[in-house]
């Protein structure tokens, strides 16, 4: 309680607490994106479920990860190495690294599915004709509300492992990390209805997100064999991709609109 105490009084606590939250709110944005397309496959009467369920064992799961620090840190310990020459960069280092920890491969194996589940989706919504069976009567892809949350759950796990142990690096308090953990996954379960909405209601977003997908498993991937891709550029990228939707659908807006906005049209001089 003392320890908990000093904590509260220490200034610096404080800063590490917000920055977690910030860093938290920021590594989440890729699971809630998930969670939105994942949850409108389903029946808007379970949506909303489906999306507090997620959320719900995301924080269940990071909070028991953080309370067994010690084995999540051992997950970044070597556990094989691939029997193979590395290549070597112009500095003359390997430019991947093939010695494999546990971590690597949640990673690994989270990438994997991120590139499948965004590459379905994507032929789906560009080609659905192919895939009829795979297809309700309104023309939506169907998905059973266990498999929803089965496949939440799974990624749930991969996002997890990373957050925590990126948490891990920037404190060594525990009950900091626990209420970061708890505020950022609050604010993910308050934004997760206005953003699967928003995506919902617009159907060039979900492309968008879908691509956003792509790149994160890409990310994941890449990241497990040693070849660390900045987080700033991930989203640097996004946030411009975002941006550019934006416009895009401004001028869509725009367009369809009445001319003159109810004023008729200046007459064409004789």
């Amino acid at each position: 309680m003392e320890d908990l105490t000093a904590l509260i009084a220490n200034p610096a606590a404080w800063v590490a607490l917000v920055t977690l939250v910030v860093m938290e709110v920021v590594l989440g944005v890729d699971n809630l994106v998930f969670i939105s397309i994942l949850s409108n496959k389903l029946p808007p009467a379970t949506r909303g479920k489906a999306r507090r369920i997620g959320i719900s064992l995301a924080l269940i799961l990071r909070l028991a990860l953080l309370s067994t620090l010690a084995f999540i840190v051992s997950l970044t310990r070597p556990v094989f190495v691939l029997p193979f020459a590395a290549p070597i960069g112009a500095d003359g280092h390997p430019v991947i690294d093939l010695t494999f920890s546990w971590r690597d491969l949640i990673l690994l194996a989270g990438g994997l599915f991120l590139v499948w589940k965004a590459t379905t989706e994507i032929h789906h919504t560009v080609d659905p004709a192919e895939s009829d069976e795979l297809l309700d009567k309104k023309g939506h892809v169907s998905l059973g509300f266990t498999a929803a949350i089965v496949q939440i759950l799974a990624l749930d796990v991969v996002f997890s492992v990373d957050s925590i142990l990126t948490a891990v690096g920037m404190t060594e308090h525990l009950p900091i990390m626990m209420a970061a953990v708890i505020i950022a996954v609050g604010l993910m379960l308050v934004a997760s209805g206005p953003l699967a909405r928003f995506i919902h209601d617009n159907p060039s977003v979900v492309m968008l997100a879908l691509g956003f997908l792509l790149m994160i498993g890409a990310t994941l991937i890449a990241d497990a064999f040693g070849v660390h891709v900045p987080k700033g550029y991930i989203y640097a990228a996004m946030a411009f991709s975002g941006l550019v939707e934006g416009l895009n659908m401004a001028s869509r807006r725009a367009r369809r609109k009445p001319h003159g906005a109810g004023h008729p049209p200046a007459k064409a001089p004789d």
